[in-house]
């Protein structure tokens, strides 16, 4: 019983202050990209962490873009030409990088674009206080708290991944119901002119 409330307390304390849990962020946005026009972004990262990025073009003609992300010091990373989607990771080190979606190739044609980061291995700095710390004789205990942390992890990694597959799938969603109502707008323009004149 005093083993068990001792890992209670030790996990309500962990949660509190989110110790031992690798920070992962994820966030998504959808744009219009005008004709013409470029439109880039900065996302701030630290050395040893990881920069996932995944976009696609949801609407506006030809469904593509030009796309690039550019490290710290300038260097371009991955570039992709008039491509619909794409992903790509990123091992990071200290700086701004910058990814910009390029729709200046297209003079009439404006495009809805979705993108979605996700930033693991964020944790804040100076904060290298673990779990073990704050057990007394935690020798005893270390397997038992690795093995939930481990599970933890693991459902948290999930239950993120799931969010990630879910976010697509809506932006997939979107394309294709924009490429379908585009296609009927069309098919009713035929329509009336034929039967019209």
């Amino acid at each position: 019983m005093g083993v068990m409330f001792c890992l209670l307390l030790v996990f309500c304390h962990l949660a509190k202050v989110s110790l031992s849990f690798p920070q992962s962020f994820d966030s998504d946005f959808t744009f219009t990209l005008p004709a013409g026009q470029k439109e880039c972004f900065y996302q701030t990262m630290k050395k040893d962490a990881t920069l996932e990025i995944e976009y696609q073009v949801i609407d506006g003609a030809g469904l593509d873009v030009d796309f690039y992300v550019a490290s710290p010091n300038g260097n371009i990373l991955y570039f992709d030409q008039r491509k619909s989607d794409g992903v790509h990771n990123i091992e990071t080190e200290n700086g701004d990088y910058m990814f910009c979606f390029d729709n200046t190739f297209s003079s009439l044609s404006e495009k809805i674009v979705f993108f979605e980061l996700i930033l693991d291995n964020m944790e804040p700095e100076g904060d290298s206080t673990s779990w073990k710390d704050f057990l007394p004789g935690g020798e005893l205990l270390d397997m038992k708290l690795e093995d939930i942390l481990e599970s933890i992890n693991n459902v948290k990694g999930r239950l993120s991944k799931s969010n990630q597959i879910q976010g697509l799938l809506r932006a997939f969603e979107a394309r294709d119901r924009n490429l379908q109502e585009g296609n009927y707008d069309r098919c009713l323009d035929v329509f009336l002119y034929t039967t019209c004149t």
